[in-house]
């Protein structure tokens, strides 16, 4: 093989290296990316957290449980269309558990 040659599939390998490493995303860069979004989840759909009696992800009784969350991409949390509540008012996601939409 000519040294040319050699040259150009060792640049070939570095690059497809370089690019198959910038294309992964480790878990922590996912995660930082997300955020936990309280009274968003439809029931039985949040990611974890649901109040007492309950476990984590998939337990919400109630659509937008207040004290559920689901994770969001970071930044959307208080600005998701949701539908307003019963008397009219809006509702919206917060960073922080909610007293509203609990189960009975």
């Amino acid at each position: 093989m000519s040294k040319s040659l050699k040259t150009a599939v060792i640049a070939t390998a570095a690059v497809a290296a370089v690019t198959a490493v910038s294309a992964m995303q480790s878990p922590v860069a996912v995660a930082a990316e997300k955020e936990r979004c309280f009274g968003v989840a439809l029931a039985g759909m949040n990611d974890c957290k649901a109040g007492p009696g309950t476990t984590c992800a998939g337990t919400a009784k109630v659509d937008y449980q207040g004290n559920a969350w689901k994770l969001v991409p970071a930044g959307s949390c208080t600005s998701i269309s949701l539908p307003s509540m019963s008397d009219g008012s809006p509702r919206m996601g917060s960073l922080t558990e909610l007293k509203r939409d609990l189960p009975a």
